[in-house]
């Protein structure tokens, strides 16, 4: 499922279309999702910072819902 997650986040972080703030707060993220530690922890982390990114109104709205997308794939593997 985080590989998943991850595809579909690096998707929107290539999207030249996404304002660059956003691929920057996706770009995060990834790192968050790739990093080393508990994967608990990376999943919760990932979700808040996905929750605080959905609720940009800079965020477009087909990029929105690739966001809550990958909040669900997330909240799934929980």
């Amino acid at each position: 499922m985080i590989n998943e997650v991850i595809a579909l986040l690096a998707q929107i972080e290539v999207d030249y279309t996404v304002p660059k703030n956003i691929r920057s707060k996706v770009r995060d993220i990834l790192s968050i999702l790739n990093g080393e530690g508990e994967e608990s922890i990376k999943l919760d982390k990932s979700l808040q910072e996905l929750d605080l990114l959905s609720n940009d109104p800079s965020v477009p709205s087909f990029t929105r819902t690739q966001i809550w997308n990958a909040m669900s794939l997330l909240e799934s593997n929980k």
